[in-house]
């Protein structure tokens, strides 16, 4: 497909930033069955927050095409075929991984209304509602003003500027491509779909990783391109399902189990490779010193925050303390990954533990150095559970400019899960 050929042309008016509600990452919807079964009538609003705050959206973004993309997706309910391959296919070796009455439920599913307002340079994007439906929001708003604003930036440039863009990216990450295959025993996957330059580049990066890495690729966590290329969906849990169970919690001691009720909810529905760890919510350390035994059987863990050495470090004491071979356990980097950072954990942890890699933003939107002022450098911008049934949620993370939260609910939280001093680290995308 020729990329730019098909920008200049039509300007995007035949290509809907999101064109599928399974044009989302897999984890969201596994997490949203469990949802669905243990916690469906809790009532959540979830909130856009750029970290990037030098990125004025408001201005950069024209609030009628946020709008028309946004009832866009309104429109939208599962195909058939989604259906079909949903309900048929085989994710993590387990056959009708998604239950008939969660099913039932998606099929007549349409997303529920959002809030928006400018306010100053940034917009306010808000929704409300039922926690399956409302967290269904949270991927394909991000795509979606990650694109216009990609959009925005192109939308002067004439047609051959256009192509030697395009050609640059690709050139650039298919020189990234080369320097991973020269791992044969590499296992990366893209988790790129959040923050994405576009639907189009995010499908041809995924093209490129099969082709230049063969096996070493694993899949996407992006369910539409997995159907339409016949690849493995790949996803777990993520930070919103601790921290909006903690927030339901009424007492300290409540809060403190909150994250292994999460944990044992999970377990009772999945086995396997699907049995990975997030520990970083409200801190590492204090997650692995209080954890229950039966987590030391789960298969592994996913490195999100803080440094990613220093993390899976602590993982491995933890497992070989409790009796456990790490060399039989499964770590995930996920967190600002380049070829760099990947080949260095690769180099650092093979043969110590299982190594994998969930490959983002610099995956499926680096156009850094590409542009005049360099305007489609990747930012930081995420949609958030902020509240659970009125109460406030709260993220600790490894990395304290991660934090999401109150001022004083923050420190309860530290108070609670024996948070010390953290160390801070730039959040680049």
């Amino acid at each position: 497909m020729d990329i730019a050929t098909r920008v200049w042309n039509h300007k995007w008016k035949i290509d809907p930033i999101v064109r599928s509600l399974i044009d989302t990452d897999f984890y969201k919807l596994l997490m949203c069955q469990s949802v669905f079964r243990n916690r469906r009538d809790t009532q959540v609003t979830f909130s856009l927050i750029n970290r990037s705050s030098h990125i004025p959206l408001a201005q950069l973004i024209d609030e009628g095409e946020l709008r028309e993309q946004l009832d866009h997706i309104r429109t939208l309910s599962l195909t058939r075929g989604e259906s079909t391959w949903l309900r048929g296919n085989t994710f993590y070796g387990k056959r009708q991984m998604f239950r008939p009455d969660f099913m039932e439920w998606f099929e007549g599913l349409r997303l529920p209304p959002y809030y928006l307002e400018r306010v100053g340079d940034q917009y306010e994007l808000t929704f409300e509602g039922s926690w399956p439906e409302v967290m269904l929001w949270e991927i394909p708003a991000l795509a979606i003003l990650m694109e216009l604003r990609g959009r925005a930036v192109l939308h002067d440039m004439a047609r051959f500027e256009l192509q030697v863009l395009y050609a640059r990216a690709m050139t650039q990450l298919w020189g990234k491509i080369q320097r991973l295959r020269v791992q044969p025993d590499l296992r990366i996957a893209d988790f790129g779909t959040r923050r994405r330059h576009s639907f189009l580049w995010q499908d041809w990066c995924v093209q490129a990783m099969v082709e230049g890495l063969g096996d070493s690729f694993v899949g996407t966590s992006n369910c539409l391109i997995a159907k339409n290329r016949d690849l493995e969906a790949i996803g777990t849990n993520a930070h919103e399902l601790p921290m909006v169970y903690a927030a339901l919690a009424e007492t300290d001691a409540a809060l403190a189990r909150a994250p292994y009720d999460v944990l044992s909810d999970w377990h009772e529905e999945h086995e396997g490779n699907l049995r990975i760890i997030l520990p970083d919510t409200y801190g590492t350390t204090g997650f692995l010193k209080n954890a229950p035994d039966w987590l030391t059987q789960w298969t592994g863990i996913r490195i999100d925050s803080g440094d990613p050495a220093e993390g899976a470090e602590e993982a491995i004491r933890w497992w070989t303390e409790q009796g456990e071979d790490p060399r039989e356990k499964l770590v995930i980097f996920s967190d600002g990954l380049d070829v760099d950072k990947i080949l260095e954990l690769f180099t650092q942890f093979t043969g110590r533990v299982k190594v994998s890699f969930g490959w983002g933003t610099l995956l499926t939107n680096d156009f850094r150095g590409l542009t005049p002022d360099d305007r489609l450098a990747p930012f930081s911008l995420v949609c958030k559970a902020v509240s659970a049934n009125g109460r406030p949620t709260v993220k600790l993370s490894d990395n304290p400019n991660k934090a999401l939260g109150s001022a004083t609910e923050i420190e309860r939280y530290k108070r609670v899960f024996g948070v010390g001093e953290q160390i801070e680290r730039d959040v680049l995308v």
